[in-house]
């Protein structure tokens, strides 16, 4: 284990935690430090275990895990950041990418997938599953730039009344369409307003479509 990639995980999935501990427990190449469920002390774990490697879950409690990817590059530029989700989602790569992670890979590829892109990332190169690989190139033929992009955690039924601002539905066709009361509806939008830091439906729609959300 002397010369094997030393890696922390940041990941809620308890079930999926076991199964990298199962996997990295004879592994000559990789070794699991340590697990945590949460990545809102992340700085503090990552300065105590010294990991080579850090991977990082996307979907988590408390602050998600491109939050977190922000603050430690912000504390340690240096760490190599390896994000994992189970989502192709445009939003999470373009903001992963730049947050300054290292890799994105998808939880669908397997384990084997992941121990090579652990590997890739140690060696100071950059590992996407085929599928984001090919999305990544997309997005800079498409002239995506870094300044950009904000990230924005919205939760799914944000995102989806976002989705039915953004074409246009007012407010009575969003609550007939998703069969949600008045105060249902104006809660989530009241939510979005405040993640995108906006005051009105014309500027949630702009910010939505310039950082990619929709």
């Amino acid at each position: 284990m002397e010369n094997a990639i030393r890696i922390l995980c940041f990941e809620d999935n308890k079930q999926y935690v076991e199964s990298l501990n199962y996997y990295f427990e004879d592994s000559e190449k990789v070794y699991l430090a340590a697990s945590f469920y949460n990545a809102t002390d992340a700085v503090r774990q990552i300065r105590e275990y010294l990991p080579d490697v850090v991977c990082m879950d996307i979907e988590m409690p408390e602050i998600s895990g491109i939050q977190a990817l922000q603050k430690i590059k912000a504390a340690n530029p240096e760490t190599k950041i390896l994000m994992q989700t189970s989502f192709e989602d445009n939003h999470k790569i373009f903001a992963s990418l730049c947050g300054g992670a290292s890799g994105y890979v998808l939880k669908s590829a397997g384990l084997e997938a992941l121990e090579e892109s652990i590997i890739d990332v140690h060696k100071g190169g950059g590992y996407f599953t085929p599928s984001i690989a090919h999305k990544v190139i997309k997005m800079f033929q498409d002239g995506m730039t870094r300044q950009e992009v904000e990230y924005v955690d919205l939760t799914p039924a944000e995102h989806q009344i976002l989705q039915h601002m953004t074409e246009g539905m007012s407010y009575k066709m969003i609550e007939a369409e998703l069969q949600k009361s008045y105060h249902a509806v104006h809660f989530h939008i009241k939510n979005i307003y405040k993640k995108l830091h906006v005051n009105s439906k014309s500027e949630a729609v702009i910010k939505a479509l310039n950082n990619h959300l929709i």
